[in-house]
């Protein structure tokens, strides 16, 4: 009698963990942090107004960055907005941009808040007629 008891707690016990671990698994797989996105590009001749692919973010911070840039002037305005439907996109903060003129591995970064998911792009130089070439420039959201 003493063994049924002890195997009848033994298996009960298996059971326990067993639904303890899978409720610990599917917690911490909801408790993940998002994951982050990134790509990477270089520009040659950008214009004024020039504005980058559009890529899709589902909120969090966006950081820019550029890699050795030259123009005519020595500095690039990079201004974050999102692309939205049947309306005038909405611009956020312009990042002026400088550092990279200084030489082949000089950076310069803008960091923009989280203004919700969407479709984004960034936009160069508005109103200047200068031409912006950046030999590497990478978009992490």
């Amino acid at each position: 009698m003493k063994s049924i008891h002890l195997s009848a707690l033994r298996e009960s016990g298996r059971r326990a963990a067993v639904v303890g671990l899978g409720v610990a698994a599917v917690a911490g797989l909801a408790a993940s942090p998002a994951q982050a996105a990134s790509w990477s590009s270089s520009l040659s001749g950008a214009g004024a107004g020039f504005e980058s692919r559009r890529w899709y973010d589902s909120g969090g911070s966006t950081n820019i960055t550029f890699t050795d840039c030259t123009s005519d002037v020595s500095v690039a305005n990079v201004t974050l907005r999102k692309d939205v439907d049947f309306q005038v996109d909405p611009q956020y903060s312009t990042a002026s941009f400088s550092n990279c003129f200084n030489g082949y591995n000089s950076t310069s970064s803008g960091n923009w808040g989280d203004h919700g998911s969407g479709n984004y792009y960034f936009a160069v130089n508005y109103g200047s007629s200068a031409v912006l070439s950046v030999r590497t420039l990478s978009v992490n959201y």
